[in-house]
């Protein structure tokens, strides 16, 4: 592996929580393909992982309610040919699922009132568009 993946700020999946678990990828391929278990499925307990702070935990478990299977999230990865490569790809993917969950909610919107010249722009604008129409009609071209 290639060290440890953050998922925010000084906080990082610590390795001794990740479950690894291999199987052979469905798809084609050669010969290789059906004795390598190549495929990848990376199983974190995040309902009694220690390393995460307490309110990121629960907001995470909070947002990936859907995904979590007795408070355990799995990620699989089996796009790769190479087993290194599908871990590496499944550990970063969970890294970033969960720094997705644990990201802060955004601000509130503070709702502002529209500036007052932009009305008016607005409304001369559509006055002159009027009147270009008004001056098409009512000529006899002929």
């Amino acid at each position: 592996m290639s060290g440890p993946y953050v998922i925010r700020g000084s906080v990082s999946l610590p390795e001794a929580e990740l479950m690894w678990r291999f199987s052979r990828s469905s798809g084609p391929g050669g010969q290789h393909v059906n004795t390598s278990d190549s495929q990848v499925e990376l199983r974190f307990d995040l309902a009694r992982t220690e390393a995460l702070p307490q309110v990121w935990k629960d907001r995470a478990l909070r947002r990936l309610a859907g995904r979590l299977t007795d408070g355990v999230i799995a990620v699989r990865a089996s796009e790769h040919r190479s087993q290194w490569r599908n871990r590496e790809g499944a550990a970063v993917r969970l890294a970033a699922l969960l720094a997705q969950a644990t990201a802060p909610p955004p601000k509130p919107r503070k709702p502002t009132r529209i500036p007052r010249g932009i009305n008016e722009r607005r409304l001369r604008e559509k006055k002159q568009r009027s009147e270009t129409k008004r001056g098409r009609s009512g000529h006899d071209w002929a």
